[in-house]
């Protein structure tokens, strides 16, 4: 008897965790949610300028690049929904030209960023975005129920 109350115990504790957690991930998405596409790319660059100490010309490059990339990626969020909804899918060679679309675009934007910021500057970046990466790979891979390989 006493172990089926400590287990109903301990499933309530971690499901009342999880909620709280979910919760958390909900309220940071929905900050940047209501803005505009030009709010997301200047609060951007304001926080790029702010780490990697970019100059006015700089400024105005790097948000033209956050503008082009938001747009491209409303785009495809929204072709995603679309093709959610119809229920349609991908057959290999599309996924396989989705990927390396993705993979090019990636190398150009590196490209572009690499022309705009001087040689410190562009390897902190690299740094920055390699760390974010591999933040953002752990979180999706524990919240598919994956613990995180490199741990």
């Amino acid at each position: 008897m006493k172990t089926i109350i400590t287990i109903m115990l301990a499933m309530l504790t971690i499901g009342g965790a999880m909620a709280q957690e979910k919760g958390k991930r909900d309220g940071r998405k929905g900050a940047m949610k209501d803005l505009t596409i030009e709010q997301k790319a200047e609060l951007m660059t304001k926080k790029m300028t702010l780490h990697l100490d970019l100059n006015e010309s700089q400024r105005s490059k790097v948000k033209a690049i956050q503008v082009k990339q938001l747009k491209e990626m409303e785009a495809k969020r929204d072709a995603r929904k679309a093709q959610k909804d119809s229920d349609e899918k991908m057959t290999n060679e599309e996924r396989y030209a989705k990927a390396n679309a993705k993979l090019d675009a990636q190398i150009a934007h590196k490209e572009e960023m690499k022309n705009i910021l001087n040689a410190e500057q562009y390897e902190k970046w690299e740094k920055t975005m390699s760390k974010r990466n591999h933040k953002r790979r752990g979180e999706r891979g524990e919240r598919r129920g994956k613990k995180s390989m490199r741990q």
